[in-house]
C-alpha cells in the first residue's frame, strides 16, 4: 500500500492506494462493483447494511448509506465526478448524512470535504487490476486499510464467480 500526504484547510489528508487483481474482465468488474445487489454485498466490511441512493452517472448526487445502532439512515453525500465506462469512477464525498439530513456546512465536514475517492479500471494479463485511490483523514487510514482488503476480496469472488458461471 502507498500513501500520499496533501494538505487541505485543516486536516492533513492522505491517500491510501490500494489495488486487486480480478480473473475477470474490466467489464464485469464494473458492473460487480456498481450494481446495487452486488454492491451490497461487497461492501459489508464497511457497515453492515451498507447500500447506495442515487446514479453512478457523472454529475449525479449519490448517497451511500446504512443504519446505525438505532436504525437511522447515515453515511456520506457525494457526487459522481468523473464516469468512464469500465475504465474510471471518481467520487467526490461532500458531506455527512445522519438520520435522514444532509450536513455539508459543520466545522468537522468542512474539515474533510471535498475527499475523493477513485477507482480505476485496468486491463492485465488473465484479467483486470482494480486500483482504489481514497482520499482520509490519517487517523482513518488503518481502518480503511483493514476494511477495503476484506471489501477487495469479496468483490473479486463475486466477480469472477460471474465469469465461471457459479
Amino acid at each position: 500500500m502507498e500513501y500520499s500526504i496533501f494538505e487541505r484547510k485543516q486536516t492533513i489528508m492522505e491517500t491510501l492506494n490500494l489495488h486487486i487483481d480480478v480473473a475477470a474482465p474490466r467489464k464485469q468488474v464494473w458492473e460487480t462493483m456498481l450494481n446495487d445487489a452486488t454492491y451490497r454485498q461487497w461492501t459489508v466490511p464497511f457497515h453492515e447494511g451498507s447500500h447506495f441512493k442515487g446514479s453512478w452517472e457523472q454529475g449525479s448526487e449519490i448517497y451511500f448509506l446504512g443504519p446505525d445502532e438505532e436504525g437511522k439512515m447515515g453515511g456520506m453525500y457525494s457526487r459522481i465526478h468523473t464516469n468512464r465506462l469500465h475504465e474510471r469512477i471518481s467520487i467526490e464525498h461532500l458531506g455527512l448524512v445522519a438520520d435522514g439530513k444532509v450536513d455539508t456546512e459543520s466545522e468537522e465536514v468542512k474539515k474533510w470535504t471535498p475527499a475523493f475517492e477513485n477507482y480505476y479500471f485496468e486491463d492485465i494479463e488473465g484479467g483486470t487490476r482494480l486500483r482504489i485511490e481514497m482520499q482520509s483523514d490519517p487517523a482513518h487510514l488503518e481502518m480503511f486499510t483493514e476494511m477495503w482488503g476484506k471489501a477487495l476480496k469479496i468483490l473479486k469472488s463475486l466477480s469472477e464467480a460471474a465469469v465461471s458461471g457459479s
